[in-house]
């Protein structure tokens, strides 16, 4: 399937998903299986968790779609899922959730020497992220974070 298809798929894909209140998170089309897998990655547009009910009703509206696009000219199986747990931490409802729990802060070199931090999930404000670090909190400003992942504590 060529990019310009694939890019009409995905328009397709997104009107069908605007009707349920859901987004195309990510299209995935493996053309090098046999038949061809197309995985449609979906999320609420409104924030909340993807159900498997949630994937199922948008299987039949999706399916019919690409169906009568005629954007495909073979056999396909059509795979629709949820984006999953990430272990980065980006909205406020990951960092009430996982206070407490072990943290890997990258830092933007530029401000500091060092890449890493690793504590626990303590504070975040609109400013500033405080971990607990073997019992000290330590507040960093917001620009000189770069990315707040879940990992397992190192000694």
């Amino acid at each position: 399937m060529n990019k310009e298809n694939k890019s009409k798929l995905k328009t397709l894909l997104e009107n069908v998903a605007n009707e349920s209140d859901l987004e195309i998170y990510d299209l995935n089309i493996q053309t090098n299986q046999n038949p061809i897998i197309i995985e449609i990655i979906i999320k609420k547009t409104n924030g909340d968790d993807i159900s498997l009910d949630d994937c199922a009703l948008f299987n039949t509206p999706a399916s019919e779609e690409i169906e009568k696009s005629n954007l495909l000219n073979c056999s396909y199986v059509l795979e629709i899922s949820s984006q999953g747990v990430s272990d980065e931490l980006t909205s406020e409802r990951d960092f009430k959730t996982f206070k407490g729990f072990p943290v890997n802060v990258e830092l933007n070199q530029k401000n500091s020497k060092i890449k890493f931090l690793n504590g626990l999930l303590y504070e975040k404000s609109k400013d500033f992220l405080a971990i607990n670090i073997k019992g000290r909190i330590k507040k960093i400003p917001f620009d000189e974070v770069l990315k707040i992942s879940l990992c397992t504590l190192k000694d």
